[in-house]
């Protein structure tokens, strides 16, 4: 006889989409994208999604806020988890909406676990990821063949507070698009010279990439942290590190402070 507490249900009659929504600019979001959001009868929307997809929504749509940012105020994981299952199991078609791409530092992973242990139809739909549009926000070649081999995405906040190797990074001769770094841009700063990154080495930092509100700036990892400061700038942003950063074409206009005189320089 099987005593355990847990309860089989059946298999769901709705489904939850894993959507990426893109870095914010609606005109990015895939076809695919837009098509099952239009079909979507629950949405649970994350606080980086542009707010002009909202409109992709039909009349009658329930669009749940579900906020998740760091350094804010934020919905339990769980509490989503449970509002997705809800739905679904009340045969609704539910858009998990996230900025950028779920499956990069979006958590998707575990929420398609976690559904799929319940029995929960459950499929993922691609966005573009900020760290990849800001290649063209910026006019940045993040893989320019005469100086990188290539491109890696890396986060500089983790579940367990550990950190990237970056004395690898710095040896690898690869452009470096980090994100989640703006909450302590001192001590990334710090870490990254350590690790043997050289001081003159091109920075751009871009926040809310491809926005109306689109804020972007040039230096050097030396002046990273006082940049970061003197601009105001905030997350949700990336920060690219590597030679390619000599080729953006949208660099920022001079401020009266004199603030980006050093784009002029790298």
């Amino acid at each position: 006889m099987n005593t355990s507490t847990r309860t089989e249900r059946p298999p769901s009659s709705g489904k939850v989409w894993l959507v990426g929504a893109g870095p914010g600019d609606a005109e990015l979001l895939t076809l695919k994208a837009a098509r099952v959001l239009a079909q979507c009868t629950v949405w649970l929307v994350d606080d980086l999604v542009g707010r002009d997809i909202l409109d992709l929504a039909q009349p009658g749509t329930k669009i749940i806020e579900v906020g998740k940012r760091g350094g804010c105020a934020s919905t339990p994981q769980n509490f989503i988890l449970r509002l997705m299952a809800r739905y679904a199991r009340e045969g609704h078609a539910v858009a998990r909406v996230k900025g950028g791409d779920p499956f990069i530092f979006g958590r998707a992973g575990e929420e398609m676990t976690w559904l799929k242990e319940r029995r929960i139809d459950v499929e993922g739909i691609s966005g573009i990821t900020a760290g990849l549009a800001v290649a063209s926000a910026l006019g940045l070649p993040l893989t320019h063949r005469e100086v990188s081999r290539g491109v890696t995405l890396v986060t500089a906040h983790t579940v367990d507070d550990s950190r990237p190797d970056w004395s690898s990074l710095a040896r690898s001769g690869l452009t470096i698009v980090c994100y989640m770094g703006m909450s302590q841009p001192d001590m990334l700063q710090a870490e990254l010279l350590a690790a043997g990154f050289p001081a003159t080495l091109p920075v751009a930092i871009a926040a809310q990439v491809s926005c109306a509100a689109q804020r972007h700036a040039v230096t050097t990892l030396t002046h990273l942290a006082a940049t970061v400061q003197a601009r105001h700038m905030t997350s949700p942003a990336v920060i690219i590190l590597g030679e390619v950063v000599r080729h953006a074409q949208a660099l920022p206009q001079q401020d009266a402070d004199g603030v980006d005189s050093l784009a002029m320089a790298i």
